[in-house]
C-alpha cells in the first residue's frame, strides 16, 4: 500500500482540498478526522467532529481508542485499498495515524500550500474562525443520519475532471466544540414547532398531545389532531407528516426519523361554520 499525506494547519482547507487530491493521484481512499472515505461514501470510523471538547475531537482523530483504529483497519484490509491519503495538521500526526493503523510509512507529504492558493487558504481559516465551520468531503445525505442534532450545510462544488464538468458535493458541519458554550432545544420547544407545523397543513382543526421520542440517530415525533369534517383524512396525514419533518429538521438540526399521525376526532362544528359562510 502507497500511503500519502496532505499537511496543513487546522481550517486552511485539508477536507475541501483532499478529494482534489486524491483524485489528481489516484488515491483511493481518504483517511480524515477519524473517517475512513472512498469515493463518496463513509466505509468506516467515527467523526472526530461529533466530540464535545477539541481535546476528545483530537484522540478521535489520532485513533487512540483501540475499538476505533481496529475497525478501520479491518475495513482497510477487507476493501483491499491499495492507497490511502491521511489527512493531519502535522508530519508527526500523520505518522502517527499510519502506525496507529498498522499502515506502511508515509511516502509522500503533500503541504496544503502546494494544492491551494495563499486566497483560498485564508478564507478556509476566516470560515474556520468566523462560522465553526468544518468540511467533510461526502454528501449530506452520507452522514445525515449520523450527525442528528449538528447544523449541517451541502456544499456544491463544480469541477473540471477531462472533458467533463463534474458536481462534487461536500458538507459542512459545525461541531459541538466550534461554538462558545453548548445550546440545547428544550422539549416544549420543539413540542410547539410540531403542533404549529401541524396546524398549517389544511384541514387539521386542532392540535393535542405531542410525544417525543428521543434515540441516538433523531427522533419520533407523534402528534395527536382533530380533522375538519368532510375533509380527506389520508392527505392531513400526509401533509402532516411532510410539514413536521420538513420543517423540524431544518430549524433544529434533529433527524426527524419518523412522524406518527393519531386522528382522535372530527371537528363537527366546522360543518354549522361552512353552512354559514
Amino acid at each position: 500500500m502507497i500511503v500519502y499525506a496532505l499537511v496543513g494547519p487546522s481550517g486552511s482547507g485539508k477536507s475541501y482540498k483532499s478529494l482534489q487530491v486524491a483524485g489528481a493521484r489516484g488515491i483511493e481512499a481518504i483517511i480524515d478526522d477519524g473517517l475512513l472515505i472512498m469515493g463518496n461514501k463513509v466505509v468506516a470510523g467515527k467523526s472526530a467532529k461529533k466530540e464535545l471538547t477539541k481535546v476528545a475531537a483530537i484522540k478521535t482523530a489520532l485513533f487512540v481508542d483501540e475499538r476505533h483504529a481496529r475497525a478501520v483497519k479491518q475495513a482497510l484490509e477487507a476493501k483491499h485499498i491499495n492507497s490511502v491519503l491521511i489527512l493531519g495538521t502535522s508530519d508527526g500526526m500523520v505518522c502517527k495515524i499510519a502506525e496507529r493503523l498498522g499502515l506502511p510509512p508515509v511516502s509522500e507529504i503533500i503541504r496544503i500550500e502546494d494544492v491551494s492558493k495563499p486566497w483560498e487558504i485564508k478564507k478556509a481559516q476566516s470560515n474556520r474562525t468566523l462560522n465553526g465551520t468544518h468540511v467533510i468531503p461526502v454528501p449530506t445525505f452520507e452522514i445525515k443520519d449520523s450527525f442528528s442534532g449538528f447544523f449541517m450545510d451541502p456544499l456544491k462544488i463544480l469541477r473540471r475532471v477531462g472533458h467533463k464538468n463534474v458536481v462534487i458535493e461536500k458538507t459542512l458541519v459545525r461541531p459541538h466544540y466550534s461554538y462558545m458554550g453548548k445550546y440545547e432545544i428544550a422539549d416544549t420547544a420543539i413540542m410547539s414547532l410540531v403542533s404549529h407545523e401541524a396546524l398549517k397543513v389544511d384541514g387539521v382543526a386542532k392540535t393535542r398531545r405531542v410525544e417525543i421520542k428521543k434515540g441516538e440517530d433523531g427522533i419520533i415525533l407523534t402528534v395527536d389532531v382533530i380533522v375538519k369534517y368532510g375533509r380527506r383524512i389520508q392527505d392531513i396525514v400526509l401533509g402532516i407528516q411532510k410539514n413536521v419533518k420538513t420543517q423540524i429538521e431544518y430549524m433544529t438540526a434533529i433527524n426527524v426519523l419518523r412522524v406518527n399521525v393519531q386522528i382522535k376526532g372530527i371537528d363537527v362544528n366546522s360543518i354549522v361554520r361552512n353552512r354559514n359562510s
